[in-house]
């Protein structure tokens, strides 16, 4: 349309000079004719000239989503790509030093929260011969756990003893301040019921 309209223009101007040579208002009339339609031809290739750079320049939606990677899918390598799936590790615990002293947990005394099925278990565990645990009220429970005198304990047993118990016979006790028996899940013994000799001394005469 552009060359079109060049064309009408060129037309236009011959038709303009012959008409004014030779005073003839046909060929005027004719000229303005012309420019007329050169006109109307610039102004329609001049929009669709537009109309084409506006089509080349408007973007293809599916061709977009062909090029953009999937939501989700981050780069290789990227800050945002997801997380695999969780893989459990075994925390293995700590090592036992050869040299330590510490005691073990003596059997029918599980550790603090444990399973009360964990507990049952652990009373099943108990030795044949070893007498029953003293029965003694909380308050005195209390009371035997912050004392510092020392009992007598056997590694693997569940109870604590005064020194001249009579089920130490024959055994390799060890002392042990009573709170940490205590601490470590000892119980006072039936027989020679430690509890009540500890607070009979610790209480004031």
């Amino acid at each position: 349309m552009i060359v079109a309209s060049l064309l009408l223009i060129l037309v236009a101007v011959v038709l303009l000079v012959v008409g004014l040579a030779g005073g003839s208002s046909v060929l005027l009339a004719a000229s303005i004719a012309a420019s007329l339609l050169a006109a109307i031809a610039l102004v329609v290739g001049a929009r669709q000239a537009a109309a084409s750079r506006a089509a080349a320049a408007r973007v293809d939606p599916d061709a977009t989503e062909e090029r953009q990677p999937p939501a989700g899918r981050a780069r290789r390598g990227g800050a945002n790509s997801p997380a695999g799936p969780d893989i459990p590790v075994q925390r293995a615990s700590a090592p036992i030093d050869a040299d330590d002293t510490g005691w073990r947990q003596p059997p029918g005394s599980p550790v603090a929260g444990a399973n009360p099925d964990a507990a049952a278990a652990g009373d099943a565990a108990v030795p044949a011969d070893e007498p029953p645990a003293l029965r003694i009220s909380p308050a005195d429970a209390a009371l035997v756990a912050v004392l510092d005198a020392e009992v007598q304990v056997v590694d693997g047993r569940p109870r604590y003893h005064l020194a001249d118990c009579p089920h130490l016979h024959g055994r390799e006790p060890e002392p042990l301040p009573v709170a940490e028996a205590v601490r470590l899940g000892f119980t006072p013994c039936a027989r020679c019921a430690p509890d009540d000799a500890l607070l009979a001394d610790a209480r004031p005469r």
